[in-house]
């Protein structure tokens, strides 16, 4: 369980970090450095998409997968749970205290801790690792997220790093549920995942860029379809 942990140690360092550096971070280091991060993303997506075994099977599994997603409307869901979380978080404060900038804490915090927990990315190295022992995806993000944490965290604060509890149990849960799977996988089944996920990666580095603000958390069951289909592919056209 490399990844998890490394990539949840990495936050509490960017955490604290940042909020110990406080506002000497300039602000053209502050815009620099999420650019830099997509870009990253986009180049982690290009390897991981050339180990593609089936490319009908992957593009069958994106598109189901999406169409679950956009059907259920998980990205419209999450944001609904974070407005209620923010709503929950709002009445700890008393309203004769009422302060923007408070109000802008709780919503960068809430919204910063759904990117560290549920991100594309996260969810995808914990289960690739589980799969495959590989934790090279997840120490990525550990780098990605020990900057990203210090930029945050040079406005919100220490409070920042407490993010790494509630990743390490995400990310340690999807790494032992897919260790379980581990047996009924074959090679050509964890390329094609392998595959998957860089194509959603590619999506997540485009939308950390700003290029394009691709629905990431519709494209997720994909990687739950992926494998099935791989195995479907593989017997109809072997």
């Amino acid at each position: 369980m490399q990844g998890p942990l490394f990539n949840s140690a990495a936050l509490v360092v960017g955490g604290v970090a940042g909020a110990m550096l406080g506002r000497l971070v300039p602000r053209r280091v502050k815009e620099a450095l999420p650019l830099t991060c997509g870009t990253l993303s986009l180049g982690i997506g290009a390897v991981l998409v050339n180990k593609v075994n089936a490319l009908p099977a992957v593009s069958l599994a994106l598109l189901g997968g999406a169409l679950i997603g956009e059907l259920l409307c998980l990205e419209r869901g999450l944001e609904f749970i974070l407005g209620w979380a923010r709503r929950r978080l709002e009445r700890f404060r008393p309203r004769h205290q009422a302060d923007p900038r408070a109000d802008g804490f709780v919503v960068k915090f809430v919204t910063i801790t759904v990117l560290f927990c549920a991100s594309g990315m996260g969810i995808f190295g914990a289960t690739h690792e589980g799969m495959t022992g590989d934790p090279n995806i997840l120490l990525a993000k550990a780098v990605l997220d020990l900057f990203t944490a210090m930029i945050f965290a040079t406005e919100l604060g220490y409070a920042v790093a407490l993010i790494a509890l509630p990743q390490f149990a995400i990310q340690g849960a999807l790494y032992l549920g897919a260790t379980s799977l581990m047996p009924l996988t074959t090679p050509a089944m964890l390329a094609d995942f392998s595959a998957c996920g860089g194509i959603i990666m590619l999506a997540t580095g485009l939308r950390i860029c700003g290029i394009k603000i691709f629905p990431i958390v519709n494209m997720l069951p994909a990687l739950a379809l992926v494998m099935p289909v791989s195995a479907a592919w593989a017997r109809l056209f072997a």
